[in-house]
């Protein structure tokens, strides 16, 4: 019989679909931080990998999966991730995942299960910590930092029993966890019978010094890791790993199982193939070489255009802090110069998590539901007092009255990075 025609009027009826991906648009120099270099993305090799794990992929394999992963993913991860990161990893409890924002959305689900309704996070932060746990239900108290890292009378005071950390290079600050403050955290999980979640975003990306090992090697039970390809690889990828503590494993899995039946096979098989001919080390010195002559030119740039800038943040991942003098500002003014002049930035306050008062623990905490019974953050104060504390948290008279910039630079060539600075400074220069 006669087939079905669509006319052409309902043709003509139809929407194109909107890209809801963020971007910068119109921006002469984008230095928004998060972004790796699109443009390394191996694509030869992956598609020599995902060829190669098409053909070795067993017919069984294409079926439901584990919803911890492929077996064959999850052992090449374990290798990875106790030579790289000096992790202790068990491939029975690492669970594949889409992304460190999974994880963390699997977490808070299995949190708010067990009747937890907040956890502490890092104070300036990524909002997408707070975003994610909002939606399990679980609110959040933010909690100051200092030179070390998370500040631990606060912590100890705030009642919370799970904190969210970025050791390696906390974001956006970079301070690097010391040795000292990563066993007082692990000391305080213990003492509460809590956990610390560890976002390793850009642990692998280390310029100047020698890597700093993973948190979760120092106490498997108490540290919950998470790690992910979307700075060495690409975020569209969206794969990702969680290691989990024993005690949390069965309902960590439990609660992948019904979220999505498990991580694409093929996407699996194809990485597993990648990491174990080499193919993801020899990506990861690729990005490291690329990223470490961004950021020379990054610092070079500032100094050279902005007298008196202070830089920190440099010895690994992919943004740093520039603390420009008291000339530049106020903030609101050079924000609204450099935007005209099609720089696109970010400025530390933008990373602000309304801040409980030093003396309120749970009280404090702000609800997902949208009720916040917290103090107003308190925009003038460090987080640990001198330059350090400035360092740290921001805020402060002086050099703190300026502008505090937090510079992503591993996607922009140094080229244009060396563009954007002088576009900058003529735009703060007036």
């Amino acid at each position: 019989g006669a087939g079905t025609w669509v006319g052409g009027a309902v043709r003509a009826a139809r929407t194109r679909a909107r890209d809801l991906a963020p971007r910068s648009p119109g921006a002469r120099a984008d230095f928004v931080p998060g972004t790796p270099d699109l443009s390394l993305f191996p694509r030869a090799a992956w598609a020599s990998a995902h060829r190669a794990a098409l053909a070795g992929l067993p017919h069984q394999d294409l079926g439901y999966p584990d919803p911890r992963g492929l077996p064959r993913l999850r052992t090449a991860l374990a290798e990875l991730l106790a030579r790289r990161r000096g992790a202790v990893v068990d491939p029975e409890r690492l669970v594949v995942v889409s992304g460190v924002a999974q994880g963390t959305a699997l977490l808070g689900a299995v949190l708010h299960a067990r009747g937890i309704r907040a956890v502490g996070v890092e104070d300036p932060g990524s909002p997408q910590h707070s975003a994610l746990y909002a939606a399990a239900g679980v609110g959040t108290v933010a909690l100051p930092l200092d030179e070390e890292g998370p500040a631990l009378a606060p912590l100890r005071r705030s009642g919370v029993r799970v904190v969210v950390t970025t050791p390696a290079h906390q974001f956006p600050t970079g301070i690097a966890c010391s040795a000292r403050r990563r066993a007082e955290l692990l000391d305080w999980a213990r003492s509460v019978d809590g956990f610390v979640f560890e976002d390793d975003y850009d642990g692998d990306f280390r310029y100047d010094r020698a890597p700093v090992g993973a948190l979760q090697g120092l106490d498997p039970e108490r540290v919950v890791y998470a790690g992910s390809v979307s700075k060495s690889l690409a975020p569209g990828l969206r794969l990702g790993w969680l290691l989990v503590p024993d005690a949390l494993a069965d309902e960590i899995v439990a609660r992948k199982r019904t979220t999505d039946l498990g991580h694409p096979t093929v996407d699996q098989a194809a990485f597993a193939h990648f990491v174990e001919r080499g193919d993801y080390d020899r990506q990861l010195r690729r990005c490291q070489r690329a990223y470490r002559e961004r950021r020379d030119a990054l610092v070079a740039a500032l100094t050279g255009h902005f007298p008196g800038v202070r830089v920190s943040g440099i010895a690994a991942g992919l943004h740093l802090i520039a603390d420009l003098p008291g000339r530049y500002g106020p903030e609101e003014r050079f924000l609204a110069r450099v935007t005209a002049a099609g720089v696109a930035v970010r400025t530390l306050t933008a990373y602000r998590h309304a801040r409980v008062d030093d003396g309120v623990g749970l009280e404090g905490v702000v609800d997902p539901e949208g009720g916040d019974g917290s103090a107003e953050p308190d925009e003038d104060r460090g987080a640990g007092g001198g330059d350090e504390g400035q360092g740290a948290g921001g805020g402060g008279e002086g050099r703190g009255a300026g502008v505090r910039l937090v510079l992503g630079y591993a996607h922009v060539p140094p080229a244009r990075i060396r563009e954007g600075v002088r576009l900058m400074a003529e735009a703060a220069a007036g």
